[in-house]
């Protein structure tokens, strides 16, 4: 079951958190965790989550956010992170969330979600190419 998160999801999210940190390699602190937890948690925040519940039990994440896009003039949305715990992989949950915020979408009027994974994320990629069109645009950071 795909729901909001909620209060009561914390320690749970934590793991969750964890494990996508720890599979990009990403050290994470606790301030960092905190904060990203009070994002989640503050209406006024643009950063939203969702999470996937089993039997009571959490086995995946998202988070997302509203987007301007000026060419577009109006706001899409960004999925900045999605996390399906391994030992629940391979049951099409990657892809009942991406429907979800599909569907999000649609309710927002953003009519397009985007995301980014890393160019060897060989099991999301796979996901991605069946349900979304992959976009001819580079990233770059500068910090």
């Amino acid at each position: 079951m795909i729901r909001n998160i909620q209060v009561k999801d914390k320690d749970e999210w934590r793991e969750l958190y964890q494990g996508y940190a720890n599979f990009y390699k990403v050290e994470i602190s606790k301030i960092t965790l905190d904060t990203v937890w009070n994002w989640l948690l503050d209406q006024n925040h643009e950063l939203s989550g969702l999470v996937y519940e089993i039997n009571n039990k959490l086995v995946a994440i998202a988070h997302y956010r509203r987007m301007p896009s000026p060419l577009r003039g109006k706001d899409i949305g960004f999925l900045d992170d999605l996390y399906v715990h391994p030992d629940f992989r391979g049951r099409k949950i990657g892809e009942e969330i991406i429907n979800k915020l599909n569907h999000i979408s649609q309710e927002k009027g953003w009519g397009l979600i985007r995301w980014i994974t890393r160019n060897d994320n060989h099991n999301a990629k796979s996901l991605y190419d069946r349900v979304a069109n992959k976009s001819t645009w580079d990233v770059y950071e500068l910090e």
